[in-house]
């Protein structure tokens, strides 16, 4: 094909194992760039533009005194759970602005063990919030879920579903965290947390880290045997009528989202449908998450989800593989890190080399989802082309 000077394309990616890590979060925010580079084939000086995101207190920018003091921008990005999509969006927009030809993006985080403790009032919102015990994540999580599942007249054995299939996944992926396959049944008995949620159908903070290489134009073709076209990158923030993490009320008109709406701009600019998926990531925090992203991202019909699920559609097998590395549930998140985790694994999907299980038939398009709090979704389009 011909590449066109504004296309950017993924050359080199590498990330890190997920779990329980003893050392510095900057540790593994090197470990994922040198092995990135490695994979594209170049080195640290040949980068002209470096995005680094994490949602802890180390600064990803002076991670240049690790890598090499080569004057290059160097960007830090903060966005919640959707930091690792805006670093990627950041680092393809430094590209083309700056009409440089290879950027690297990296992002990571190294969390204690336990619920995430935030503040009220860094979100805007009184001390009232946390008092109600709103503010702890997962009693948001069932709140919202119960009532899709009400909606939609969904079977709530469908968390149990998307929970096995989660660990089925990550059973077979080297770098995943939990790899230790669950049930249907052993999710849906496990320990309460928030009903209607269980124990395996939540996600842990962890650490871990992940890099991407980007080229633009023609040189991706001199770096890589087949690099994946980044076709779109989508982002967008909550709209009046959506119900998001650390919302304080419920709008009674027209239910909205982030998601709905930066998957739809991805799919448009991208110039295809849902249907033109073959391999995916989608947000899954918690099993519920994955049900509501699988209907907002357009990729299911609200209350289809149960049996999709049944049938087999998101196996390796399956119409569309859905979080093929176990997602969030098995891999945990250390937030800066997961969405370019997500962009790493369908990278190597459509490259044909999955640390884990390979989509059969030689997928050519995958799709990422993130969502983050308080209330903003990323979403990629992936396509794999040849010359």
């Amino acid at each position: 094909m011909s590449a066109r000077d504004d296309d950017v394309y993924i050359v080199g990616a590498a990330r890190t194992a997920f779990g329980r890590y003893d050392g510095e979060d900057n540790e593994l925010a090197e470990q994922a760039v040198r092995a990135a580079l490695d994979d594209a084939g170049i080195i640290w000086s040949d980068v002209q533009f470096a995005v680094g995101g994490t949602n802890g207190e180390t600064k990803p920018d002076n991670l240049v005194s690790r890598l090499g003091l080569t004057g290059l921008p160097f960007v830090t990005v903060k966005n919640g759970c959707a930091t690792g999509g805006v670093a990627l969006m950041t680092a393809r927009n430094g590209l083309i602005a700056d009409a440089a030809d290879i950027a690297c993006v990296v992002g990571y985080d190294n969390h204690a063990r336990g619920a995430f403790n935030a503040s009220p009032t860094r979100y805007g919102i009184g001390d009232w919030f946390g008092q109600t015990g709103m503010m702890v994540t997962t009693s948001y999580f069932a709140l919202k879920i119960q009532r899709y599942l009400h909606d939609h007249g969904i079977d709530p054995r469908t968390l149990g579903y998307a929970s096995e299939k989660a660990f089925a996944y990550a059973s077979h992926h080297p770098y995943a965290w939990r790899r230790t396959p669950v049930s249907v049944d052993e999710a849906m008995d496990a320990d309460m947390i928030n009903d209607p949620l269980t124990r395996f159908m939540f996600c842990s903070p962890d650490a871990g880290a992940v890099s991407l290489v980007l080229a633009r134009g023609r040189r991706a073709f001199d770096m890589c045997d087949r690099p994946v076209r980044l076709a779109s990158v989508a982002l967008r923030g909550r709209r009046p009528g959506s119900f998001e993490v650390f919302s304080t009320w419920l709008s009674p008109g027209e239910r909205t989202s982030p998601s709905i709406d930066a998957a739809r701009a991805a799919f448009a600019a991208a110039g295809i449908t849902p249907a033109d998926v073959q391999v995916a990531q989608l947000q899954d925090t918690e099993s519920g998450a994955e049900i509501i992203h699988l209907a907002e991202t357009g990729l299911v019909e609200h209350g289809a989800q149960t049996a999709a699920y049944e049938n087999g559609d998101f196996s390796i097998t399956g119409r569309l593989p859905v979080n093929t590395d176990g997602g969030l549930l098995a891999n945990g998140e250390p937030v800066g890190a997961s969405g370019l985790r997500q962009v790493h694994e369908v990278v190597r999907q459509l490259q044909g080399r999955a640390d884990g299980q390979q989509v059969p038939g030689a997928p050519s398009i995958g799709f990422t989802h993130v969502y983050g709090a308080p209330g903003i979704s990323a979403c990629t389009v992936l396509m794999a082309e040849g010359e």
